[in-house]
């Protein structure tokens, strides 16, 4: 039998479960694995599952399964929710957008390895198999889940209403990869009139986070029906981060290769800028030796992303840090420069305009050289600056 895992999330990768499972699987069956998701990916660097799961694809899960659909016998779907409601309702919320959800046997397995885990049968081709799976597995078999999404979106005139599934409060709020607030009750909605948050029920806005959301004066409106919402930190389980050893030159596929250049004294090192977007680092970072990131989430995202490849950073940071990772690992050779309250953003563009043409990628001499710019560009903006 040809089997489609998709994994969701780093949770099911830490807790060991993600290995256990397709260990199992492929004893007896031909398996592919696949996984989206930055932090996801990471996990699966850290637990060396590189050459095992395809990180590749940056699909969401629902796509995923759709593409898996097309080359194997049953789907697996592999997720670790916050709680068994939070992962059933993410089941049913992935199932509502796929088309032809029943053309081959969808199973989900949630929470694996505790005690209120389940197998869930997505579909009706599914019901058969979930009994022996549930043995293998030692998981209960929960009923089929009543699939929508509609329940989390209400629409009144201009207003858009979106319901936050799985709210704890005190738990930041993030849309788009970016914090606009933090909840203070389970019940969260962000409103949102003519493509524009205005209120969050339930929670407390984050004005600056708004900006961003909007990009400032250009006053970009959101589509919040297809806008990625999550809240909590980005990865809720523990790990020791893993600096990659020799492989591949494509750091994108299952081979990654870490940088071996040392870019403190090579001449001509390509630089790449991710600006309030740690969550596209992986797909920025290909052939890229050095990095600039604008933003304390972001540098502290993509710095823990980059220190595995062995590439170093210059973080621009105003201390206005929201703490989505738990653990910063920053590479050896970088520079953190904390500016003045508010500058962050301010002297990120300025960079990017002048000393990357507005454009991602630029090359430059050295990771000093190019810091004496940003400095340069910065002026009295600049507080301290630290050097790991």
């Amino acid at each position: 039998m040809k089997i489609g895992v998709v994994i969701h999330g780093p949770e099911v990768i830490d807790s060991g479960q993600a290995k256990e499972i397709l260990d199992m699987l492929s004893a007896e069956d031909e398996v592919t694995a696949i996984l989206g998701g930055t932090m996801g990916k990471t996990a699966v660097i850290d637990a060396g599952l590189e050459n095992v799961i395809d990180i590749r694809q940056c699909l969401k899960p629902s796509a995923s399964i759709q593409s898996c659909f097309e080359a194997v016998d049953v789907v697996y779907l592999l997720n670790h929710g916050k709680t068994i409601e939070t992962g059933r309702a993410f089941g049913s919320l992935v199932t509502s957008k796929i088309y032809d959800v029943d053309k081959k046997p969808l199973i989900q397995i949630e929470r694996p390895g505790c005690e209120d885990g389940e197998v869930i049968p997505l579909n009706e081709s599914a019901v058969q198999l979930c009994n022996s799976l549930s043995w293998k597995l030692g998981l209960a078999v929960s009923e089929p889940p009543t699939f929508s999404s509609s329940l989390q979106i209400e629409t009144e005139g201009q207003r858009t209403i979106r319901k936050v599934s799985g709210v704890f409060p005190g738990e930041h709020i993030l849309v788009n990869g970016i914090v606009v607030g933090k909840a203070i009750s389970e019940d969260v909605r962000i409103i949102v009139d003519d493509g524009f948050v205005t209120a969050i029920e339930g929670g407390v806005i984050k004005d600056h986070g708004l900006e961003k959301l909007h990009c400032y004066d250009k006053r970009v409106p959101l589509d919040i029906d297809h806008a990625w919402v999550k809240s909590g930190s980005l990865r809720r389980s523990k790990f020791t981060a893993r600096v990659m050893g020799e492989g591949s030159k494509n750091r994108s596929n299952g081979n990654i290769d870490i940088n071996k250049n040392n870019v403190l004294h090579n001449k001509n090192c390509k630089a790449v800028i991710i600006d309030h977007a740690a969550e596209r680092s992986f797909e920025l970072m290909d052939d890229a030796q050095m990095a600039v990131t604008v933003g304390d989430d972001t540098t502290a995202i993509a710095g823990e992303i980059l220190y595995r490849f062995g590439i170093p950073i210059i973080g621009i940071t105003d201390g206005d840090c929201d703490g989505l990772t738990r653990t910063v690992n920053i590479c050896s050779g970088s520079y953190v420069l904390r500016l003045k309250s508010g500058h962050d953003d301010l002297i990120g563009r300025r960079v990017k305009l002048k000393l990357f043409d507005n454009g991602d990628y630029a090359t430059f001499d050295t990771i000093e050289s190019l810091k004496e710019d940003i400095i340069k560009l910065s002026g009295d903006s600049i507080e301290h600056i630290m050097h790991f």
